[in-house]
C-alpha cells in the first residue's frame, strides 16, 4: 500500500512512486515512438501516409473509457471487500479476547493459549493468501500439540480455528465458560471463519481471463492507430496527444491488474504484514503484555 501525504498539485505531476508509470513505461515509449515515425512520415512524405478521420477514433475512446470503468470497479470492489474482511478479522479477535479474558474463569495460561492461537490463525491466514511457508510463525504461537495437527494439513486457519473451538467446548464443559458466553464466542468463530472463507474465495476467483484479453487487445489496437486519426488534425502535435491518451489507458489497464489481486506484495496492495503485527499487537496488549514488537512503517513510501 502507497503511504505518503498529498503533495503540492504541481509536484504531483512528477511523483513516480506509486504512479503505475515504471510499470507502463515501454509500452507508452513504445507507442509515443511509433507516433515519432508517423509524424515524421507524414510532414516528408504526405502523399504515402495513411490518414484517418477521428470520428471512429471519439465513439471507440468512449466505448473503451466505459469498459476500463467497469474493470477498476470490479477491480477495486474486490481490493475493498478484502480490506473489510481483515478489518472484520480485527474486530472478532479483539471481541473473543476480550469475552475469554473479562467473562471467563479460564486462568491466565488458559487465556493466553487461545490468544495465541488467534494470532497463529492471523498469520497463518496472511501466509495462505500470499502462499507462504507459516511453520516459524505457527512454532512461536501454538503449543507443540497444537502446531503438530497444523503442521499436517493444507488449510492451515481453518484448522486452527477447528482447534480454538474444541479449547472453547472443554472450558465450556468444564463450567469455566457460560453458555451465554460460550454461544457467543462460537459465533465470533464462525465470523472469523466467513472471513477466512470471503479471502480465500477472492484469492481463487480471478476476474475472467477474457476481459484482460480484450481489454488489452483493444488498448494496444487503439494506441496504434491513433497517430492515423490525429495527424491530419494535430500534425506535428500527434505524439504529443498520442502519450497522454496512452498513458491513461495503459495507466488505468494496469492499476486494475494490481489491484484485482488484493493480498499480494505489489505497491498498490493491501499490506497484510503491517496489519498482521498490528492485530499481535493489539491482543497482546489486551492481556496484559507490553514486550511487544513494533508495528511496521512505510519503507519508502511502501507498507507491506
Amino acid at each position: 500500500m502507497i503511504v505518503r501525504n498529498r503533495p503540492h498539485w504541481f509536484l504531483l505531476l512528477f511523483v513516480w512512486k506509486g504512479s503505475i508509470l515504471g510499470r507502463i513505461l515501454p509500452q507508452l515509449l513504445l507507442t509515443t515512438g511509433f507516433a515519432v515515425l508517423v509524424a515524421l512520415s507524414h510532414h516528408y512524405t504526405p502523399t504515402w501516409m495513411l490518414s484517418l478521420t477521428p470520428v471512429p477514433f471519439t465513439l471507440l475512446g468512449i466505448a473503451l473509457a466505459i469498459f476500463l470503468g467497469f474493470r477498476n470497479s470490479v477491480s477495486y470492489d474486490r481490493y475493498w471487500e478484502a480490506r473489510k474482511l481483515w478489518g472484520s478479522v480485527l474486530n472478532d479477535t479483539r471481541t473473543l479476547t476480550r469475552q475469554i479474558s473479562s467473562f471467563s474463569a479460564a486462568d491466565a495460561e488458559t487465556r493466553n493459549k487461545f490468544v495465541y492461537g488467534l494470532i497463529a490463525f492471523v498469520y497463518a491466514l496472511r501466509d495462505q493468501l500470499r502462499g507462504n511457508s507459516s511453520e516459524a510463525g505457527l512454532n512461536q504461537w501454538l503449543t507443540a500439540e497444537w502446531a503438530r495437527t497444523v503442521q499436517r494439513v493444507r488449510f492451515k486457519p481453518a484448522v486452527i480455528l477447528m482447534i480454538l473451538a474444541e479449547s472453547l467446548r472443554k472450558l465450556h464443559g468444564e463450567g469455566r465458560i457460560p453458555s451465554v458466553l460460550f454461544a457467543g464466542m462460537d459465533r465470533n468463530l464462525s465470523q472469523l471463519n466467513e472471513a477466512l472463507g470471503g479471502c480465500e474465495r477472492i484469492a481463487s476467483t480471478p476476474i475472467p481471463f477474457a476481459y484482460s484479453v480484450i481489454i488489452h487487445r483493444t488498448i494496444y489496437l487503439y494506441s496504434f492507430l491513433l497517430p492515423f486519426g490525429l495527424i491530419d488534425t494535430v500534425r506535428l502535435m500527434t505524439p504529443v496527444m498520442v502519450a497522454f491518451i496512452s498513458y491513461t489507458f495503459f495507466a488505468l489497464e494496469a492499476l486494475a491488474e494490481e489491484i484485482q489481486e488484493p493480498f499480494g506484495l505489489e505497491p498498490n496492495d493491501l499490506p497484510l504484514d503491517a496489519m498482521s503485527v498490528m492485530i499481535e499487537v493489539t491482543l497482546r496488549e489486551m492481556i496484559g503484555e507490553t514486550d511487544l514488537p513494533e508495528i511496521p512503517v512505510a519503507v519508502d513510501h511502501v507498507l507491506t
